[in-house]
């Protein structure tokens, strides 16, 4: 059985991701997650905190399945390849929403315990591409470069029902990553 901690985690996980945040209410969340309202203000002093600890569980999965797709990657295949593959995978899925941490940040603006977690996660996916890119993230604008490839194609899927437009951002980044290495 999970903990009421836990199961409030996951509730509000599924319905932030698929209805947005300010859409669901705190209410809501609490009883999907059946527990008392104390017991989430024991654990969550506010919705932005509650926000901010899906998103940080969001971004420790998302590290934790892209290294693990990064140290699998084929002998001769770029690394960042496996990212690109990881989120094509994610884009398949009918109740693709995009990327969590694009979602909060256009409903949280401002500054507070959610838009740390979004700079936390940025932090974090930085050092994943880098480790991914190897040497040639220390190349002039490559790491901003492929990272921008991979959100507009976080974005573009989930915007234009389009998931291979994900495919297509991967072919775009191998050509900048075969034309640096030339």
């Amino acid at each position: 059985m999970h903990s009421p901690q836990e199961r409030l985690l996951n509730v509000a996980a599924r319905l932030f991701y698929s209805e947005g945040i300010h859409a669901v209410g705190i209410d809501r969340v609490i009883a999907e997650a059946s527990v008392a309202k104390a017991t989430l203000y024991a654990h969550f002093p506010s919705k932005a905190e509650l926000v901010a600890a899906y998103l940080g569980r969001e971004s420790s999965d998302w590290v934790e399945e892209a290294t693990g797709r990064i140290d699998r990657t084929r002998p001769g295949t770029p690394a960042v390849h496996a990212l690109f593959e990881m989120l094509h995978e994610h884009s398949l899925d009918p109740d693709y929403r995009g990327c969590p941490f694009i979602n909060a940040a256009a409903e949280f603006p401002g500054p507070g315990p959610v838009s740390t977690q979004i700079a936390l996660h940025r932090d974090r996916l930085r050092k994943v591409f880098s480790r991914a890119l190897g040497p040639m993230a220390d190349a002039p604008g490559m790491l901003d470069s492929i990272m921008a490839l991979y959100g507009g194609a976080m974005s573009a899927a989930h915007l234009d029902h389009r998931p291979e437009v994900v495919l297509n951002a991967a072919a775009a980044a191998e050509v900048i990553l075969v034309g640096q290495a030339s």
